[in-house]
């Protein structure tokens, strides 16, 4: 079936705006180490991208957590992300021009992220995007993580869109799935699972960064292509 006319966007953030998941991984395995557990990077990337870290931290260490010490190791594990990718934050290529475009076409822009909002707000400021966004739908706005559709559902609600005219663009499974679940129209971009991985999320379309769009998202958000 081929799109409609695409009139909003929904982004998630990590992965996908930035190329920055495997600073992520390096931080969990890190933190880990410090517990004595060894935790393959691939599963990190695998399983937990896109949920909240009140929901990865319980699994890793295998037991409750009381708040404080979710919200302690927490902080850790962004500190230690932060310190790692810091020299390296930097937009994925064509992202600028294309929330430019976006932004000229008078289409509004969400994002919906399960990253802490140290972490949100370090990307963010750090590359002057937060005026791009009408809205920033973050963990602490909902009760269940990706893939529940939750996050993608309340940025259609902020952005008054419905969701079957909303885009989404993520680069996790659990994202995918969670935009798919919405409703919404879904692109994977391919910064940390392959296209085909992401298709059988059920990606409709796939690219690895916004230098190029496909030509059905091209006509379905700009009339064009």
């Amino acid at each position: 079936m081929a799109a409609p006319p695409l009139l909003a966007a929904v982004f998630d953030l990590d992965g996908t705006l930035v190329d920055n998941m495997s600073f992520h991984a390096k931080a969990w395995v890190a933190l880990m180490r410090r517990f004595g557990i060894e935790v393959p990077p691939a599963r990190i990337e695998r399983e937990f991208a896109g949920r909240r870290n009140q929901e990865i931290l319980p699994v890793l260490l295998g037991r409750p957590l009381a708040p404080a010490e979710l919200a302690e190791l927490g902080e850790e594990k962004e500190r230690l992300y932060q310190e790692l990718y810091r020299p390296h934050l930097q937009l994925l290529r064509g992202c600028r021009n294309f929330l430019d475009r976006m932004a000229r076409a008078g289409r509004p822009m969400a994002l919906a992220t399960a990253s802490p909002r140290a972490a949100r707000d370090f990307v963010l400021d750090g590359l002057a995007l937060r005026s791009a966004f009408r809205h920033v739908v973050g963990n602490e706005d909902v009760l269940r993580g990706k893939p529940f559709p939750d996050m993608f559902l309340a940025a259609s609600r902020a952005l008054g869109v419905p969701s079957a005219s909303c885009v989404a663009f993520e680069d996790a499974v659990n994202g995918v799935r969670a935009a798919k679940a919405a409703g919404m129209w879904t692109v994977g971009l391919t910064t940390a699972a392959p296209p085909e991985v992401l298709r059988g999320a059920g990606a409709d379309w796939t690219m690895p960064d916004y230098a190029e769009l496909p030509g059905e998202l091209e006509r379905s958000l700009f009339g064009e292509g």
